[in-house]
Order: C-alpha cells, then sequence, then structure tokens
C-alpha cells in the first residue's frame, strides 16, 4: 500500500515548517511507500525558493527519492469531478490519489482536500496534527 503525498506535506520536509519533525520522523518510516507527482514536486520548490540554498538542496533530495506517478485519464476525470468543490491544484492531487491503484491515502495538511478524500475513501495522513483534524472549526 502507498501513500500519495501532495505539496503541502512535501513542504514540512523543510526546516522550519510546521509540523516539520513529526513529517520528517513519519515519513522516514515510510519512504518506500510514499509516491507524488510532478505537481507537488512544483510545489515543494516554489514554497523552498524564497528560503535558500538549503532549502533548495532539501527539495532537490526529496525529488531524487520519491516515485513519481504521471496524471492518468482516471486521475483526469476524477480531478475533473472534484473541480466542482477542490480548486484546481487540490482536485488534481485527489485524482492521483484516487487513480492509483496501490494508493490508500494521502498526506495532506490541505483541510479541504482532506475532508474531500475521505468522501472518496481515501485515508488521510497529516503527521503532527490531532485524528480527522479537518473535521474542526476552520
Amino acid at each position: 500500500m502507498q501513500t500519495y503525498v501532495d505539496g503541502t506535506a512535501l513542504s514540512r520536509y523543510l526546516d522550519g515548517a510546521v509540523e516539520h519533525a513529526e513529517w520528517t520522523v513519519w515519513a522516514a518510516d515510510h519512504a518506500g511507500s510514499l509516491v507524488t507527482s510532478e505537481l507537488a514536486l512544483s510545489e515543494l520548490r516554489r514554497e523552498a525558493e524564497p528560503r535558500g540554498i538549503d532549502a533548495r538542496q532539501t527539495a532537490r533530495d526529496v525529488a531524487d527519492r520519491l516515485m513519481v506517478v504521471r496524471f492518468s485519464d482516471q486521475c483526469l476525470a476524477t480531478a475533473a469531478m472534484a473541480s466542482a468543490v477542490l480548486p484546481p491544484f487540490a482536485a488534481l492531487h485527489l485524482g492521483v490519489a484516487v487513480a492509483e491503484p496501490d494508493v490508500t491515502a494521502v498526506a495532506t495538511y490541505d483541510r479541504l482536500l482532506a475532508q474531500v478524500a475521505v468522501i472518496y475513501g481515501v485515508d488521510v495522513i497529516s503527521p503532527g496534527r490531532a485524528a480527522r483534524w479537518w473535521e474542526g472549526l476552520a
């Protein structure tokens, strides 16, 4: 079983990020089962850029060690349906999590994405946050 990691979760690899310590411990324990997309890596690079050379190197290291999945037709179909309630990038992240046959969970810190993922039957993982944190008041 694999976990799809979106850009909000990838950004937790960066020093100084909220939930950085919890994320890095959890991610190290699950390293062989994490997958991501070029979109999520792009979001990580965007977050790392203003933080300096160390953050940019961290982003490159993360990109080198994670398996990257492509956007399939099934992913795009799910994203198109989900875009009625999710912003476009979040819908694409959900699409990957739903379409990839071995993915059973999404690692995210995006409240709306977490809420919709659960509706689609995808588990949500957010190390450092309380269980079902996305159900709380915004």
